[in-house]
């Protein structure tokens, strides 16, 4: 039974409202979420953004209709507002929260409590008409903050759900020509990582590289971006890509003289924040399915030029397989340190 006092809705129902940027969802959002909804019978969560922040709305809208898409108790609702008419700020402004609560009654009428775990909360919800109920202001339940994790996402990965994680996953890839120890390195470097890889999806469709087409060329440009989209969903932190779509593209190139033109969206997958180029200053050899030893170094050639003209960020790895190993390392620490 609901304490003498608490308001409600002419029918008897408690209606509660939540408001944010959730720039990104953390668990201190759904800890305050959980808490809302045990002093409510209803809860909506409104999404507040404009188009100049970080994360777009709609991802952040996407997020939250994951986590709660199972809740009939949550309604998740957004708001695109122009920061030139409402001012954003975390300090008890009345001329700003009398502002934001006359919009937000027009978007959200009839609200009995406003849940917050912020100053403004209390001036907030007296000019939204409502209760306000305060929830773990100094942050010591769950203590981050969303502008933390903007800063340093993989240092506060395990505050991120689940849902969340794979936008900030950075995706490295391994190239090079053939025989090189790009899948074994891939392989070694994502136990390493304690994360998973991508491996080479040509080996699935072809058996030979002088076999290929350029139909089994788009065949892997298309099952490369649809794993590395699956792969991503499960990554911890990073996702390692043995090859991708610059060599694909590349091979079209050397084996055809052609450009390989594919889908946007495969172009968006294969988008890699690190590229790791594989010398072939290496031991070579023929397991039946590569090209000879000298059309090796020509491939080499072909990839490299491909990867200058697109301007990647790359770092050349050499040397006998632990030399390899050790400099990818070097690479990749140095790499999610600005992250960590």
């Amino acid at each position: 039974m609901e304490a003498q006092g608490k308001r409600k809705n002419k029918f008897g129902m408690r209606k509660g409202l939540i408001v944010g940027k959730f720039m990104p969802v953390h668990k201190g959002h759904l800890s305050l979420i959980n808490f809302a909804l045990q002093h409510c019978d209803t809860l909506t969560v409104l999404l507040c953004y404009h188009p100049k922040e970080p994360i777009p709305g709609t991802v952040r809208e996407s997020w939250l209709r994951q986590l709660y898409l199972n809740d009939p108790k949550v309604c998740i609702a957004s708001f695109e507002y122009d920061p030139a008419v409402l001012t954003e700020t975390s300090e008890p402004e009345p001329s700003y929260a009398k502002a934001w609560s006359a919009q937000l009654k027009k978007l959200v009428p009839g609200v009995d409590v406003v849940f917050s775990s912020e100053a403004y909360g209390d001036l907030f919800a007296s000019f939204m008409g409502a209760e306000h109920k305060l929830f773990d202001a100094p942050r010591s339940l769950v203590p981050v903050s969303a502008s933390a994790i903007r800063e340093k996402p993989f240092a506060y990965w395990s505050y991120l759900p689940g849902e969340v994680q794979p936008y900030y996953v950075k995706k490295i890839a391994l190239i090079g020509s053939e025989s090189t120890g790009k899948s074994t390195l891939a392989e070694r470097l994502a136990q390493h990582y304690k994360t998973v890889y991508v491996p080479e999806m040509a080996r699935e469709i072809i058996g030979h590289t002088n076999d290929c087409t350029k139909q089994d060329l788009l065949t892997i440009a298309k099952l490369q971006a649809t794993t590395i989209f699956a792969k991503t969903k499960i990554a911890n932190r990073v996702l390692f890509c043995d090859t991708e779509l610059t060599v694909t593209k590349s091979y079209a190139a050397f084996l055809f003289q052609q450009e390989l033109a594919v889908e946007e969206w495969i172009e968006k997958a294969n988008q890699c924040d690190l590229y790791l180029f594989l010398d072939t200053n290496c031991p070579y050899v023929q397991d039946g399915t590569r090209l000879d030893e000298e059309e090796r170094e020509a491939l080499s050639r072909s990839h490299l030029l491909m990867v200058k003209k697109a301007l990647l960020p790359y770092r050349n790895i050499s040397g006998d397989w632990e030399e390899r190993f050790a400099q990818a390392c070097r690479e990749i620490d140095h790499f999610i340190g600005h992250y960590s």
